[in-house]
């Protein structure tokens, strides 16, 4: 009995030493680490781990917060899932406004990507919007990573991040707040921009971030080689009753150019 209860304790030490505080631990990493699905049930009965959904769990007693749930999600299930858009910039330090109270989490996935059960259920105390909108060919392009202390999550690139911002112009996100976000965006990486253009599947996007780009006139834009960019044909509108923009032919809010200010 003794042997038991002194190999018990000998694996909950082990676990407890390669779980990084603050995170979500899944079944599939417990049984990677040789902890059973009867043994995590044991665990659980004595207080040791805490479960928050089908085949999850965290320390008992511990807190966490949507990056200890998306680090398993990335880490220990390997799904392409990331920060993405204005929260991707936020957690870069280039959010515009300080937001009031908890900001909404924005992650993007491939499509077809679901999210688990246990993730979608929890009570985080940021709420997640998640998005799968196969915004570009090469679905790894300009993606990073960030420490968050114990642990590192992966999201967008600030010159990514920009792109999906703007995918989400008008329904989830303001042409104003894209305009401002973009706006400190002075350091931008042309070279990456570039590759980020030509692998952008949408025509909305692109035009609407040349037409800001070109409106806040930063020194990366020089660069750009738009020639290789597929600005595509035909008209977009943004913004009922808003003004047409005849460059890139597509329509933004009527508030945005001065009415002095040259819209061909």
């Amino acid at each position: 009995m003794t042997t038991m209860t002194s190999a018990f304790g000998s694996k909950i030490n082990q676990l407890l030493k390669e779980w990084p505080s603050g995170v979500v631990v899944v079944s599939r990493w417990l049984k990677e680490q040789g902890i059973s699905q009867q043994l995590a049930d044991k665990y659980e009965k004595t207080s040791w781990l805490s479960r928050i959904g089908p085949g999850a769990f965290i320390r008992a007693g511990e807190k966490v917060a949507w990056d200890g749930g998306l680090y398993a999600l990335q880490a220990q299930l390997q799904l392409p899932v990331h920060v993405a858009a204005k929260s991707a910039l936020e957690l870069l330090g280039f959010a515009h406004f300080i937001p009031l109270g908890k900001s909404p989490i924005r992650l993007f996935g491939n499509p077809g990507t679901k999210l688990p059960r246990w993730f979608n259920s929890y009570a985080w105390e940021n709420k997640i919007q998640y998005f799968t909108p196969g915004l570009f060919f090469n679905m790894e392009l300009g993606l990073t990573q960030k420490d968050m202390g114990n642990f590192s999550v992966q999201l967008s690139s600030p010159e990514r991040a920009i792109l999906e911002v703007l995918y989400l112009v008008p329904k989830q996100q303001s042409f104003e707040e894209a305009h401002l976000l973009m706006e400190g965006l002075v350091t931008l990486r042309p070279k990456l921009v570039q590759q980020l253009l030509e692998n952008c599947k949408s025509i909305k996007v692109k035009r609407l971030f040349m037409l800001i780009a070109e409106k806040l006139n930063h020194t990366w834009l020089k660069k750009l080689s738009l020639e290789k960019v597929d600005f595509g044909k035909g008209k977009r509108s943004l913004i009922k009753e808003g003004v047409f923009n005849k460059k890139y032919q597509i329509t933004v809010p009527k508030n945005y150019y001065a009415k002095s200010e040259s819209l061909a």
